[in-house]
């Protein structure tokens, strides 16, 4: 979006639940899809008199997650009550954190066309989710379902610095966060499933010809469920908040109220629904039924550990092992560890690393969006190991067939669950020496006349009818620019 006359300024908050069985402070199952209100129990409804019990593996996730984005880790800290009410809180507050998040100051890169870009992280702070509402959308005046099954499970929100200032920026840090996240175990990330969400605070800042700036009110910007609603949420309210700021001077004032809207992804238009709150509306006060927390060095030694290798890591790796370009480095790590793992083992049986990032990313990635299969269970069913891979880039780069005769192989291969040389000797291609290729060439060139004659004349299409001949003959085993030049150079031998 270059050249707009005003600049926008994004700040995301990201919710992410936590991969863990239980709740977060009770014992209910955290399982998506169970039946309406069935997981759920005296805690995490708000009965009188229960205590909640913190969930230590809900701690070490989110203490992961806060450590992989270089966030600093308070050695102390404590919950709060974030107290409102709302049909789907049925304690009427929310155990959160305050003051003293677990977690601050920390950054996440991200890969812009301009180049690497980090974007600063406020806190990341662990708290219990609320319920979810559903409502009649057909304006009959139905009564609207509350199921509190989300209600309490562990919820981890990462407010962000507003660094972004491009809603194709916005994306790509949705993008990287989910990448890091997932890669580390701490959510599966399913934004369809609610375990993903994000808030985005936007504004537009625009420049007077006397030097000053109007900044519009911030919007918080919600009910964003993918991406791709994300980069168009933000593109429409920063164009509209643009236009009302032109159309109202009282705009610039500093008193016009912060903002809450939703997203309408069928309209593509985002609908201001109400005045946003501050801080004291939701009067916080230290939860008194849980014990602050202390973590210690071993503690934070033992999580960081646990992590294995981040993305950003990864891809330096690549680039510097394998030589890959930043980009086909990049499309690697996006599709997560045991992709890349796959890739090493078939650079390393094949001894070309950028053939084997071709075809992970491009052949087999293709065969996975047809038959809608993850990585690991197409492996398993079609029996194509990395080693079996590299198995067949091997024999290709020997045999110096064609890609059309290398997918055909590839093909048999997932179809019969065999080897590179098993697939050649059953589909009958063979391997061409040189002298071979050259001989079947000068038969093909003889026994086409009419052709040579009209390539003479100028009319270089006529060769394809020699190179036709050619393909044939090696049953697509040639390579079509070794067979294109062979040809030049036989015609031109016939003077």
């Amino acid at each position: 979006m270059a050249d707009l006359p005003y600049r926008i300024v994004i700040g995301l908050e990201v919710h992410v639940q936590l991969l863990t069985q239980t709740k977060l402070f009770c014992g209910c199952s955290t399982q998506f899809g169970l039946p309406p209100n069935s997981a759920t129990c005296p805690v995490c409804i708000g009965m009188p008199g229960v205590l909640p019990v913190m969930n230590r593996r809900a701690f070490d996730l989110a203490l992961r997650a806060a450590m992989a984005l270089n966030c600093r880790i308070a050695e102390f800290t404590k919950w709060d009550r974030k107290n409102y009410y709302y049909p789907d809180l049925p304690k009427n507050y929310q155990i959160s954190q305050y003051d003293l998040p677990f977690s601050h100051d920390g950054w996440l890169e991200i890969r812009t066309p301009s180049g690497t870009k980090r974007i600063g992280i406020l806190r990341a702070h662990l708290e219990e989710d609320a319920g979810k509402m559903m409502h009649d959308e057909r304006g009959t005046g139905k009564d609207s379902l509350v199921d509190l099954n989300r209600a309490g499970t562990p919820l981890l929100e990462i407010v962000g610095h507003p660094d972004l200032s491009e809603p194709e920026e916005a994306k790509s840090y949705l993008e990287e966060m989910r990448l890091l996240l997932r890669e580390i175990g701490v959510s599966d990330c399913e934004m369809q499933e609610g375990s993903l969400r994000c808030d985005a605070n936007v504004n537009v800042h625009i420049p007077q010809s006397d030097g000053s700036t109007i900044k519009t009110p911030i919007v918080e910007v919600k009910n964003l469920n993918s991406f791709r609603a994300v980069e168009r949420a933000m593109k429409y309210e920063s164009q509209r908040q643009y236009e009302e700021a032109l159309r109202d001077p009282n705009y610039r004032l500093e008193t016009t109220a912060k903002a809450t809207a939703g997203w309408d992804e069928h309209r593509g238009v985002t609908v201001v629904q109400r005045r946003k709150e501050e801080a004291s509306d939701y009067r916080y006060f230290p939860e008194p039924d849980l014990v602050p927390i202390v973590v210690d060095r071993a503690w934070r030694e033992r999580v960081q550990t646990e992590m294995g290798e981040l993305p950003a890591a990864m891809r330096l790796r690549l680039v510097d092992r394998y030589g890959l370009s930043e980009y086909d480095a990049g499309v690697l790590t996006l599709q997560g560890r045991v992709v890349v793992g796959y890739f090493e083992e078939v650079a390393k049986i094949c001894g070309d690393a950028k053939a084997a990032c071709n075809w992970v990313t491009n052949t087999i990635l293709a065969t996975l969006n047809e038959t809608k299969e993850e990585f690991s269970a197409f492996v398993a069913r079609s029996g194509l190991t990395g080693e079996r891979l590299g198995g067949l880039i091997a024999e290709q780069k020997a045999g110096g067939f064609n890609k059309q005769a290398a997918e055909a192989i590839y093909r048999h291969m997932i179809d019969a669950q065999v080897d590179a040389k098993t697939a050649i000797e059953k589909l009958g291609v063979k391997a061409l020496d040189s002298e071979a290729l050259v001989a079947i060439v000068r038969r093909a060139v003889a026994a086409n006349p009419r052709a040579v004659a009209d390539y003479k004349s100028g009319k270089t299409k006529a060769a394809q009818a020699i190179k036709g001949a050619v393909m044939r003959e090696t049953k697509g085993a040639a390579k079509a620019e070794i067979v294109e030049q062979l040809i030049v150079e036989a015609i031109q031998k016939e003077g």
